[in-house]
Protein backbone atom coordinates (compact mmCIF):
# COMPACT_ATOMS: atom_id res chain seq x y z
CA UNK A 1 0.00 0.00 0.00
CA UNK A 2 2.19 3.15 -1.56
CA UNK A 3 0.74 6.24 -1.90
CA UNK A 4 2.81 9.06 -4.55
CA UNK A 5 1.25 12.31 -4.19
CA UNK A 6 2.49 14.51 -7.03
CA UNK A 7 1.65 18.49 -6.81
CA UNK A 8 1.83 19.57 -10.78
CA UNK A 9 3.61 22.75 -11.32
CA UNK A 10 4.17 24.21 -15.26
CA UNK A 11 7.00 21.99 -16.66
CA UNK A 12 8.05 20.31 -13.56
CA UNK A 13 6.42 18.23 -10.51
CA UNK A 14 7.09 17.94 -6.78
CA UNK A 15 6.54 13.95 -6.00
CA UNK A 16 6.67 12.65 -2.15
CA UNK A 17 6.20 8.54 -1.82
CA UNK A 18 4.38 7.52 1.50
CA UNK A 19 2.82 4.07 3.33
CA UNK A 20 0.29 4.07 6.16
CA UNK A 21 1.02 5.70 9.29
CA UNK A 22 3.37 8.08 7.77
CA UNK A 23 5.96 5.96 6.75
CA UNK A 24 7.95 7.76 4.16
CA UNK A 25 9.65 5.62 1.57
CA UNK A 26 10.85 9.61 -0.23
CA UNK A 27 10.93 12.96 1.18
CA UNK A 28 9.41 15.13 -1.61
CA UNK A 29 11.68 15.90 -4.55
CA UNK A 30 11.36 17.26 -7.64
CA UNK A 31 10.76 16.18 -11.35
CA UNK A 32 10.83 17.57 -14.54
CA UNK A 33 8.36 16.81 -17.33
CA UNK A 34 10.95 15.03 -19.86
CA UNK A 35 10.94 11.43 -21.24
CA UNK A 36 14.39 11.50 -18.93
CA UNK A 37 12.86 12.68 -15.46
CA UNK A 38 9.73 10.62 -15.84
CA UNK A 39 11.92 7.61 -16.59
CA UNK A 40 13.80 7.92 -13.50
CA UNK A 41 10.60 8.26 -11.54
CA UNK A 42 9.37 4.87 -13.61
CA UNK A 43 12.58 2.77 -12.53
CA UNK A 44 12.08 4.36 -9.02
CA UNK A 45 8.64 3.03 -8.87
CA UNK A 46 9.38 -0.19 -10.47
CA UNK A 47 11.76 -0.96 -7.87
CA UNK A 48 8.88 -0.70 -4.57
CA UNK A 49 7.14 -3.70 -3.71
CA UNK A 50 3.56 -3.51 -3.14
CA UNK A 51 0.32 -2.00 -4.58
CA UNK A 52 1.14 1.80 -5.72
CA UNK A 53 -1.80 4.41 -6.38
CA UNK A 54 -0.29 7.69 -7.99
CA UNK A 55 -2.68 10.73 -6.57
CA UNK A 56 -2.42 14.38 -8.60
CA UNK A 57 -4.77 17.28 -8.46
CA UNK A 58 -6.09 18.20 -12.22
CA UNK A 59 -4.68 21.64 -13.40
CA UNK A 60 -5.49 22.39 -16.44
CA UNK A 61 -3.58 21.05 -19.18
CA UNK A 62 -0.17 20.99 -17.10
CA UNK A 63 -0.86 17.37 -15.67
CA UNK A 64 -1.68 15.98 -18.68
CA UNK A 65 1.89 15.05 -19.96
CA UNK A 66 2.73 13.52 -16.34
CA UNK A 67 -0.71 11.29 -16.52
CA UNK A 68 -0.05 10.04 -19.89
CA UNK A 69 3.75 9.11 -19.08
CA UNK A 70 2.53 7.01 -16.26
CA UNK A 71 -0.85 5.60 -17.48
CA UNK A 72 0.87 4.20 -20.33
CA UNK A 73 3.08 2.27 -18.39
CA UNK A 74 0.08 0.47 -16.62
CA UNK A 75 -0.23 2.78 -13.10
CA UNK A 76 -3.47 3.08 -10.99
CA UNK A 77 -3.68 6.83 -11.65
CA UNK A 78 -6.02 9.18 -9.54
CA UNK A 79 -6.94 12.82 -10.46
CA UNK A 80 -8.51 14.75 -7.50
CA UNK A 81 -10.69 17.82 -8.00
CA UNK A 82 -8.53 20.56 -6.36
CA UNK A 83 -11.38 22.03 -4.50
CA UNK A 84 -11.47 18.34 -2.44
CA UNK A 85 -7.94 18.87 -1.85
CA UNK A 86 -7.83 22.44 -0.94
CA UNK A 87 -10.50 21.03 1.96
CA UNK A 88 -8.90 17.99 2.51
CA UNK A 89 -5.37 20.29 3.33
CA UNK A 90 -7.18 22.85 5.22
CA UNK A 91 -8.86 20.57 7.48
CA UNK A 92 -5.42 18.33 8.34
CA UNK A 93 -3.28 21.12 9.25
CA UNK A 94 -3.43 24.11 11.30
CA UNK A 95 -0.93 26.12 10.17
CA UNK A 96 -1.03 28.27 6.98
CA UNK A 97 2.01 27.34 5.05
CA UNK A 98 2.20 26.21 1.64
CA UNK A 99 4.99 25.03 -0.64
CA UNK A 100 5.27 22.25 -3.42
CA UNK A 101 6.84 20.51 -0.55
CA UNK A 102 4.28 20.50 1.77
CA UNK A 103 1.26 20.16 -0.63
CA UNK A 104 3.30 16.90 -2.01
CA UNK A 105 3.08 15.34 1.42
CA UNK A 106 -0.74 16.07 2.02
CA UNK A 107 -1.51 14.58 -1.46
CA UNK A 108 0.31 11.69 -1.23
CA UNK A 109 -2.07 11.23 2.56
CA UNK A 110 -4.78 12.33 1.24
CA UNK A 111 -3.95 8.73 -0.92
CA UNK A 112 -3.64 6.87 2.24
CA UNK A 113 -7.01 7.93 3.91
CA UNK A 114 -9.02 7.67 1.03
CA UNK A 115 -7.45 4.50 -0.34
CA UNK A 116 -10.27 2.35 -1.21
CA UNK A 117 -12.05 5.45 -2.18
CA UNK A 118 -9.79 6.52 -5.18
CA UNK A 119 -11.15 6.04 -8.48
CA UNK A 120 -8.51 5.21 -11.17
CA UNK A 121 -8.60 8.00 -14.16
CA UNK A 122 -10.44 7.22 -17.38
CA UNK A 123 -9.91 9.78 -20.38
CA UNK A 124 -13.06 10.27 -22.40
CA UNK A 125 -13.34 8.57 -26.13
CA UNK A 126 -10.71 10.96 -28.45
CA UNK A 127 -14.01 12.45 -30.07
CA UNK A 128 -15.30 13.90 -26.58
CA UNK A 129 -11.66 15.05 -25.46
CA UNK A 130 -11.51 16.84 -29.23
CA UNK A 131 -14.67 18.34 -28.80
CA UNK A 132 -14.20 19.49 -25.26
CA UNK A 133 -11.16 21.28 -26.71
CA UNK A 134 -12.60 22.94 -29.19
CA UNK A 135 -15.10 23.98 -26.99
CA UNK A 136 -13.53 25.84 -24.88
CA UNK A 137 -11.67 27.26 -27.78
CA UNK A 138 -14.68 28.29 -29.37
CA UNK A 139 -15.56 30.50 -25.91
CA UNK A 140 -12.12 32.03 -26.16
CA UNK A 141 -12.89 32.95 -29.53
CA UNK A 142 -16.28 34.15 -28.72
CA UNK A 143 -15.01 36.54 -26.31
CA UNK A 144 -12.69 37.93 -29.00
CA UNK A 145 -15.56 38.72 -31.05
CA UNK A 146 -17.65 40.44 -28.35
CA UNK A 147 -14.28 42.83 -27.73
CA UNK A 148 -13.84 43.42 -31.42
CA UNK A 149 -17.95 43.97 -31.74
CA UNK A 150 -17.58 46.45 -29.48
CA UNK A 151 -14.29 48.36 -30.76
CA UNK A 152 -16.13 48.34 -34.01
CA UNK A 153 -19.69 49.56 -32.08
CA UNK A 154 -17.30 52.26 -30.43
CA UNK A 155 -15.69 53.77 -33.93
CA UNK A 156 -19.79 53.60 -35.37
CA UNK A 157 -21.10 55.97 -32.59
CA UNK A 158 -18.10 58.42 -33.38
CA UNK A 159 -20.04 58.02 -37.27
CA UNK A 160 -23.03 56.55 -37.34
CA UNK A 161 -24.55 56.94 -34.07
CA UNK A 162 -27.49 54.44 -33.50
CA UNK A 163 -27.20 52.74 -36.27
CA UNK A 164 -25.99 48.88 -34.09
CA UNK A 165 -29.76 48.88 -33.41
CA UNK A 166 -30.61 48.06 -36.47
CA UNK A 167 -28.55 45.65 -37.35
CA UNK A 168 -27.95 42.33 -35.83
CA UNK A 169 -23.92 40.88 -35.94
CA UNK A 170 -22.41 37.57 -36.40
CA UNK A 171 -25.12 34.59 -36.70
CA UNK A 172 -23.78 31.31 -35.18
CA UNK A 173 -26.33 29.49 -37.61
CA UNK A 174 -25.61 30.42 -40.89
CA UNK A 175 -22.46 32.80 -40.77
CA UNK A 176 -23.64 36.14 -41.74
CA UNK A 177 -22.84 39.63 -40.05
CA UNK A 178 -25.16 42.03 -41.55
CA UNK A 179 -23.45 44.98 -39.19
CA UNK A 180 -19.98 44.45 -40.76
CA UNK A 181 -21.40 44.28 -44.53
CA UNK A 182 -23.59 47.52 -44.14
CA UNK A 183 -21.34 49.48 -42.34
CA UNK A 184 -18.07 48.21 -44.57
CA UNK A 185 -20.20 50.09 -47.66
CA UNK A 186 -21.98 52.26 -45.25
CA UNK A 187 -19.40 54.16 -42.56
CA UNK A 188 -20.22 57.06 -42.50
CA UNK A 189 -23.88 59.01 -42.23
CA UNK A 190 -22.75 61.46 -44.62
CA UNK A 191 -22.34 58.71 -47.09
CA UNK A 192 -26.03 58.17 -46.82
CA UNK A 193 -27.57 62.15 -46.01
CA UNK A 194 -25.75 63.27 -49.19
CA UNK A 195 -28.20 61.03 -51.33
CA UNK A 196 -32.02 61.89 -51.67
CA UNK A 197 -34.06 59.51 -49.96
CA UNK A 198 -35.03 57.82 -53.16
CA UNK A 199 -31.74 56.97 -54.47
CA UNK A 200 -30.75 55.65 -51.21
CA UNK A 201 -33.43 53.13 -51.03
CA UNK A 202 -32.32 52.25 -54.61
CA UNK A 203 -29.02 52.01 -53.21
CA UNK A 204 -29.53 49.96 -50.32
CA UNK A 205 -31.93 47.50 -52.32
CA UNK A 206 -29.15 46.78 -54.63
CA UNK A 207 -26.45 46.43 -51.69
CA UNK A 208 -29.53 43.64 -49.73
CA UNK A 209 -29.74 42.13 -52.97
CA UNK A 210 -26.05 41.63 -54.10
CA UNK A 211 -25.55 40.48 -49.80
CA UNK A 212 -28.59 38.35 -50.38
CA UNK A 213 -30.34 40.00 -47.54
CA UNK A 214 -33.85 40.99 -47.39
CA UNK A 215 -34.42 44.31 -49.78
CA UNK A 216 -36.66 45.96 -47.19
CA UNK A 217 -38.05 49.40 -48.28
CA UNK A 218 -39.15 49.78 -44.67
CA UNK A 219 -35.73 49.54 -43.68
CA UNK A 220 -33.92 51.73 -45.67
CA UNK A 221 -36.29 54.52 -44.91
CA UNK A 222 -35.61 54.05 -41.19
CA UNK A 223 -32.04 53.89 -41.61
CA UNK A 224 -32.30 57.06 -43.85
CA UNK A 225 -34.19 59.14 -41.24
CA UNK A 226 -31.74 57.83 -38.59
CA UNK A 227 -28.80 58.98 -40.47
CA UNK A 228 -30.54 62.30 -42.04
CA UNK A 229 -31.42 63.37 -37.64
CA UNK A 230 -27.85 61.71 -36.51
CA UNK A 231 -24.91 64.23 -35.14
CA UNK A 232 -21.58 62.46 -36.02
CA UNK A 233 -18.71 63.46 -34.39
CA UNK A 234 -15.86 62.47 -36.61
CA UNK A 235 -15.74 63.81 -40.56
CA UNK A 236 -16.09 61.82 -42.92
CA UNK A 237 -12.88 63.37 -45.04
CA UNK A 238 -10.83 62.23 -42.08
CA UNK A 239 -8.85 59.01 -43.64
CA UNK A 240 -8.14 57.69 -40.52
CA UNK A 241 -11.67 57.43 -39.71
CA UNK A 242 -12.56 54.61 -42.67
CA UNK A 243 -9.40 53.00 -41.92
CA UNK A 244 -9.88 52.67 -38.62
CA UNK A 245 -13.74 51.19 -39.06
CA UNK A 246 -12.61 48.97 -42.04
CA UNK A 247 -9.94 47.94 -39.60
CA UNK A 248 -12.24 46.76 -36.90
CA UNK A 249 -14.27 45.02 -39.46
CA UNK A 250 -11.37 43.39 -40.50
CA UNK A 251 -10.97 42.20 -37.28
CA UNK A 252 -14.34 40.78 -36.70
CA UNK A 253 -14.68 38.72 -39.24
CA UNK A 254 -11.22 37.02 -38.86
CA UNK A 255 -12.45 36.12 -35.59
CA UNK A 256 -15.76 35.36 -36.38
CA UNK A 257 -13.94 33.23 -39.51
CA UNK A 258 -12.60 31.12 -36.87
CA UNK A 259 -15.37 30.71 -34.71
CA UNK A 260 -17.04 28.97 -38.33
CA UNK A 261 -14.30 26.96 -38.81
CA UNK A 262 -14.55 25.52 -35.06
CA UNK A 263 -18.01 25.43 -34.92
CA UNK A 264 -18.32 23.21 -38.13
CA UNK A 265 -15.33 21.25 -36.65
CA UNK A 266 -17.55 20.34 -34.29
CA UNK A 267 -20.45 19.80 -36.27
CA UNK A 268 -18.74 16.91 -37.58
CA UNK A 269 -17.26 15.30 -34.59
CA UNK A 270 -20.61 15.45 -32.72
CA UNK A 271 -23.26 14.27 -35.74
CA UNK A 272 -20.60 11.24 -35.69
CA UNK A 273 -21.82 10.75 -32.15
CA UNK A 274 -24.76 8.02 -31.14
CA UNK A 275 -26.63 10.72 -29.16
CA UNK A 276 -26.71 13.37 -31.58
CA UNK A 277 -30.00 12.73 -33.60
CA UNK A 278 -31.46 12.45 -29.40
CA UNK A 279 -30.06 15.50 -28.50
CA UNK A 280 -30.65 17.55 -31.55
CA UNK A 281 -34.31 16.40 -31.14
CA UNK A 282 -34.90 17.93 -27.26
CA UNK A 283 -36.89 21.27 -27.00
CA UNK A 284 -34.38 24.31 -26.95
CA UNK A 285 -31.46 22.61 -28.81
CA UNK A 286 -30.69 23.54 -32.01
CA UNK A 287 -27.87 22.83 -34.69
CA UNK A 288 -24.94 24.54 -32.50
CA UNK A 289 -26.77 24.71 -29.09
CA UNK A 290 -26.32 20.85 -29.47
CA UNK A 291 -23.15 20.57 -30.78
CA UNK A 292 -21.73 22.61 -27.53
CA UNK A 293 -24.24 21.05 -25.16
CA UNK A 294 -22.49 17.28 -26.14
CA UNK A 295 -18.77 19.42 -26.55
CA UNK A 296 -19.24 20.46 -22.79
CA UNK A 297 -21.11 17.42 -21.10
CA UNK A 298 -18.62 14.51 -23.00
CA UNK A 299 -19.32 10.88 -22.19
CA UNK A 300 -22.74 10.48 -19.66
CA UNK A 301 -21.76 6.99 -19.38
CA UNK A 302 -19.13 8.61 -16.86
CA UNK A 303 -21.26 9.91 -14.46
CA UNK A 304 -22.82 7.26 -12.08
CA UNK A 305 -27.02 9.04 -12.30
CA UNK A 306 -28.45 12.40 -13.21
CA UNK A 307 -27.35 13.98 -9.95
CA UNK A 308 -24.12 13.59 -10.99
CA UNK A 309 -24.63 15.60 -14.04
CA UNK A 310 -26.68 18.46 -12.31
CA UNK A 311 -23.62 18.61 -10.02
CA UNK A 312 -21.20 19.15 -12.68
CA UNK A 313 -23.19 22.24 -13.98
CA UNK A 314 -23.46 23.62 -10.36
CA UNK A 315 -26.59 23.90 -10.10
CA UNK A 316 -27.51 21.80 -7.34
CA UNK A 317 -28.85 23.21 -4.24
CA UNK A 318 -25.84 21.32 -1.59
CA UNK A 319 -28.52 19.99 1.85
CA UNK A 320 -28.00 22.26 4.69
CA UNK A 321 -29.06 20.39 8.71
CA UNK A 322 -28.45 21.38 11.52
CA UNK A 323 -30.10 19.62 14.38
CA UNK A 324 -33.87 20.01 13.82
CA UNK A 325 -33.03 23.16 11.68
CA UNK A 326 -33.56 21.99 7.78
CA UNK A 327 -32.29 24.41 5.21
CA UNK A 328 -35.35 24.37 2.69
CA UNK A 329 -34.27 27.76 0.37
CA UNK A 330 -30.80 27.00 -1.18
CA UNK A 331 -28.80 28.84 -3.38
CA UNK A 332 -27.23 26.93 -6.27
CA UNK A 333 -23.77 25.77 -5.69
CA UNK A 334 -22.06 27.34 -8.34
CA UNK A 335 -19.42 24.37 -7.87
CA UNK A 336 -19.23 23.00 -11.59
CA UNK A 337 -18.64 24.28 -15.14
CA UNK A 338 -19.84 27.75 -15.76
CA UNK A 339 -19.63 26.88 -19.68
CA UNK A 340 -22.23 24.37 -19.38
CA UNK A 341 -24.50 26.73 -17.11
CA UNK A 342 -24.14 29.38 -19.89
CA UNK A 343 -25.30 26.86 -22.28
CA UNK A 344 -27.90 25.30 -20.24
CA UNK A 345 -29.33 28.93 -19.58
CA UNK A 346 -29.29 29.93 -23.28
CA UNK A 347 -31.17 26.36 -24.15
CA UNK A 348 -33.81 27.56 -21.61
CA UNK A 349 -34.13 30.78 -22.80
CA UNK A 350 -34.06 29.33 -26.39
CA UNK A 351 -37.28 27.07 -24.94
CA UNK A 352 -39.20 29.87 -23.18
CA UNK A 353 -39.31 32.78 -26.10
CA UNK A 354 -40.44 30.01 -28.91
CA UNK A 355 -43.25 28.36 -27.33
CA UNK A 356 -42.56 24.70 -26.98
CA UNK A 357 -45.37 22.37 -27.46
CA UNK A 358 -47.84 21.66 -24.64
CA UNK A 359 -46.67 18.16 -23.49
CA UNK A 360 -42.55 19.00 -23.46
CA UNK A 361 -42.41 18.25 -20.22
CA UNK A 362 -39.30 21.05 -19.38
CA UNK A 363 -41.21 23.98 -20.95
CA UNK A 364 -44.53 22.94 -18.59
CA UNK A 365 -41.90 22.90 -15.31
CA UNK A 366 -40.76 26.60 -16.48
CA UNK A 367 -44.73 27.78 -16.50
CA UNK A 368 -45.04 25.55 -13.14
CA UNK A 369 -42.02 26.94 -11.43
CA UNK A 370 -43.15 30.85 -12.66
CA UNK A 371 -46.88 30.41 -11.32
CA UNK A 372 -45.91 29.37 -8.59
CA UNK A 373 -44.03 32.81 -7.57
CA UNK A 374 -40.56 32.16 -8.89
CA UNK A 375 -38.79 34.67 -11.24
CA UNK A 376 -38.41 34.02 -14.80
CA UNK A 377 -34.61 33.23 -14.26
CA UNK A 378 -35.15 31.07 -11.12
CA UNK A 379 -37.81 29.44 -12.94
CA UNK A 380 -35.42 28.52 -15.83
CA UNK A 381 -32.81 27.34 -13.87
CA UNK A 382 -35.02 24.60 -12.27
CA UNK A 383 -36.10 23.89 -15.63
CA UNK A 384 -32.37 23.41 -16.60
CA UNK A 385 -32.34 20.96 -13.87
CA UNK A 386 -35.11 18.78 -14.90
CA UNK A 387 -33.70 19.46 -18.48
CA UNK A 388 -30.74 17.90 -17.67
CA UNK A 389 -32.14 14.78 -15.48
CA UNK A 390 -33.93 14.33 -18.65
CA UNK A 391 -30.47 14.09 -20.88
CA UNK A 392 -28.98 12.20 -18.79
CA UNK A 393 -31.70 9.53 -19.08
CA UNK A 394 -31.79 9.84 -23.04
CA UNK A 395 -28.68 9.42 -23.43
CA UNK A 396 -28.01 6.68 -21.23
CA UNK A 397 -30.32 4.82 -22.48
CA UNK A 398 -29.17 4.56 -26.21
CA UNK A 399 -25.55 3.06 -24.82
CA UNK A 400 -27.43 0.51 -22.72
Amino acid sequence: MISVGIDISKGKSTVCILKPYGEIICRPFEVQHTEEEMGKLHAMLDKLEGEIRIVMEATGVYHLPVLMFLQERQYFVSVINPYVMKNYAKNNSIRRAKTDKLDSVAIANYGIDNWFKLQPYTADEEIYRELKLLGRRYRFYMELHVKALQELTHMLDYTMPGIKTMFKSWNEVNGKDKLSDFVEKYWHFDLISSMTQEEYIADYQEWAKEKKYHQSREKAEEIYRLASDGISTLSACTASTKMLIQEAIKVLRTVDGSLGTILTRMKELAKSLPEYDTVRSMGGVGDVLAVKLIAEIGDVRKLHNASALVACAGIDPPPYESGKFIGDHRRISKRGSSTLRKIGYEVMRVLKSHGEPEDNAVYLYILKKEAEGKSKKQAKIAGLNKFLRIYYARVKAIYE
